[in-house]
């Protein structure tokens, strides 16, 4: 009995879908994008970050840059030396590992306008991989070597089990 394609696509689904995580993208301020004097505390406890997603960073070139930096140089608005900005206008960051994160504007006076933002991230919550789903045909453990498997029993014809074991019957009964 065959699986019919429906059936098949259930089952490839369920074993390999739950594996895909899907990320999100946050533009960071949302329509009001990277700037001095936006509330990135307010906007940031909106949201929830997971391992995989991405958070963009949208300004403009020339006005604004995002760093990278630790919880110290965060609260005191200082940039790292020997760091280097990103610049591009559209600055995309993958968050790779959970924990705290945090970003300033290097740009003299932002950081201390509010341009700046801390987020906490979260593990991915993917599913575990499904476990393997039905076989289509199920293997079958090796034999051990030298072993000679016994013939299966003759199931119709005189020599049956079934007509050895009526025989038997009939004989025993035959005396009684």
């Amino acid at each position: 009995m065959g699986l019919s394609r429906l059936s098949m696509l259930v089952v490839i689904a369920t074993i390999f879908l739950p594996s895909i995580a899907i990320a999100t993208q946050f533009i960071v301020g949302d329509d009001q994008g990277w700037r001095p004097g936006f509330d990135y505390n307010s906007w940031a406890a909106s949201k929830v970050f997971r391992v995989g997603d991405i958070l963009e960073f949208k300004y403009d070139v020339g006005e604004h840059n995002v760093y990278k930096v630790d919880g110290s140089s965060f609260q005191s608005c200082t940039v790292p030396t020997n760091s280097t900005p990103m610049t591009s206008g559209d600055d995309h960051i993958l968050l790779a590992t959970e924990g705290k994160k945090w970003y300033i504007c290097g740009v003299a006076g932002h950081c201390s306008a509010g341009q700046k933002l801390v987020i906490t991230v979260l593990p991915n919550l993917s599913p575990a991989p499904a476990p393997a789903g039905p076989s289509l045909s199920a293997p079958s453990a090796p034999a051990p070597v030298g072993f000679v498997p016994a013939p299966a029993p003759i199931e119709q014809g005189p020599w049956s089990m079934k007509n050895k074991n009526k025989r038997a019957f009939k004989r025993f009964f035959q005396h009684y």
